[in-house]
């Protein structure tokens, strides 16, 4: 895949007031969650929901970030997810949940992010094909 970085702007779920802008964030598919600077997630209110988790680097090794609630944007892209608070030396991140809550896919030609299309769903209630026909089937 290419690297390529984009712009992205925080809020603090409950504060729509304070927003910051990040630059240069790297779109990164390998990463599940999106990692931002420990100062500037504070900066915006961020608070650390869940403290020390463990994450595997590429490298095999075992780390400990804390994490938080934030809505994120980037264009038209809007979501709420958990980012990490990056401390010094480790990358700034646009992670894979956070482009899935997006809604959005990777244009590794044109370095940017595009819009997926529609979402999947379950399909429409069809006469003999309800849920307590599936409940009764499976039980």
């Amino acid at each position: 895949m290419g690297i390529f970085s984009v712009t992205i702007e925080l809020e603090k779920p409950a504060d729509p007031e304070t927003v910051k802008r990040v630059d240069k964030i790297m779109v990164d598919t390998g990463s599940e969650l999106s990692w931002v600077g420990s100062d500037r997630l504070r900066e915006v209110g961020i608070e650390v929901r869940k403290k020390d988790q463990p994450f595997v680097m590429a490298n095999g090794q075992t780390i400990t970030r804390d994490l938080g609630y934030a809505i994120i944007r980037s264009g038209d892209f809007e979501t709420i997810d958990e980012v990490v608070f990056a401390r010094e030396g480790d990358l700034q991140l646009l992670g894979a949940r956070t482009l899935e809550g997006f809604n959005a896919t990777v244009d590794t030609h044109r370095k940017r992010l595009v819009a997926a299309g529609p979402m999947p769903a379950a399909g429409n209630r069809r006469p003999g094909n309800d849920a307590e026909q599936a409940l009764q089937m499976l039980g």
